[in-house]
């Protein structure tokens, strides 16, 4: 009995194959279509939304009567903004530059391999597991002049000590660094120590026997292979500071005033709560360049860096 196929069976065979070959390979955009169609429209179609808007004199409700660039112009000339832009420059320098040189001694303080190193690394990273609402209330516990350090450094009878960052004007801001750098150094460390496990060791026994320090060997050697690390610490931290808001709530409410205001918190309470929309879309466009500032200049570094690599 022959088992061969017949001519017109055997041509049918590939075309079925074919069709069932691009069938698998249209079954991960089919199921992925859904997710990218939500994500063009609520991310980059309401980001596109807002910006029309602050072209417009948008009050309480969307309004497309366009007035160019008028609230861009009525913000510049509004000194809560700039208060808060000058806040966000020292919170944000702060924030991150503090980050990363603690973060970077811990994760090479653990990189020694010394005990307990499992049970210190959780400690150093517990507070990025907290939100930034439940940061921002213990910390406002801990710097209440009447019930917090202040207090207790005074009950044990210094009765000159005092700490009231809290409700000064002109040291609210430092209050905000002081909490986000509590909750994020631990990440920071992580990413580092992650970086430093990475790197051969061959390369730190080549140095030792060379006669370098051990400082020297993690400036001059370590620290430099780990460029992308710091790219893209910098770059997470600052995405943080920029859009900043439940710390700020729930520190300082933006206080004394508006002294340790932010652009997000700005945003919020100046424009939106008060039947600003266009204000409002006009802040969080200055925001979005913000972020863009620093997101691009790091992509292309990081193209560029593949592109001669």
């Amino acid at each position: 009995m022959s088992t061969s196929l017949s001519p017109a069976r055997a041509a049918r065979a590939p075309v079925k194959r074919s069709a069932l070959g691009a069938l698998t390979d249209w079954i991960p955009r089919l199921v992925l279509a859904p997710s990218v169609a939500v994500s063009l429209f609520f991310v980059y179609g309401f980001m596109i939304w807002t910006f029309v808007l602050s072209l417009t004199n948008s009050r309480m409700l969307p309004s497309y009567d366009f007035v160019g660039f008028a609230q861009y112009a009525q913000l510049m000339a509004n000194d809560r903004w700039w208060v808060a832009a000058t806040n966000l420059v020292v919170f944000g320098g702060l924030f991150v530059g503090i980050c990363l040189v603690l973060g970077a001694g811990l994760a090479i303080l653990l990189d020694q391999r010394i005990r307990q190193e499992g049970s210190l690394r959780t400690i150093y990273l517990y507070p990025m597991a907290l939100s930034f609402i439940v940061t921002g209330v213990v910390w406002k516990w801990l710097l209440n002049p009447s019930l917090g350090l202040q207090a207790m450094v005074r009950g044990w009878g210094f009765e000159g000590f005092t700490f009231d960052w809290l409700v000064n004007p002109d040291m609210a801001v430092y209050t905000l660094v002081i909490a986000a750098v509590w909750q994020a150094s631990g990440f920071v460390m992580a990413l580092f120590l992650a970086g430093l496990r990475g790197i051969d060791d061959s390369i730190i026994k080549a140095a030792q026997l060379d006669g370098a320090s051990l400082p020297r060997i993690y400036a001059r050697v370590v620290m430099p292979c780990l460029r992308p690390v710091v790219f893209s610490a910098v770059m997470i931290l600052s995405h943080i500071a920029i859009k900043s808001f439940d710390l700020v709530v729930a520190l300082t409410g933006g206080g004394p005033g508006y002294a340790s205001d932010l652009p997000a918190t700005f945003m919020y309470t100046h424009a939106f709560t008060r039947a600003q929309i266009g204000l409002g879309s006009a802040s969080a466009m200055l925001m979005l360049g913000g972020v863009l500032a620093i997101l691009i200049p790091y992509l292309y570094s990081e193209l560029r860096s593949r592109r001669h690599g």
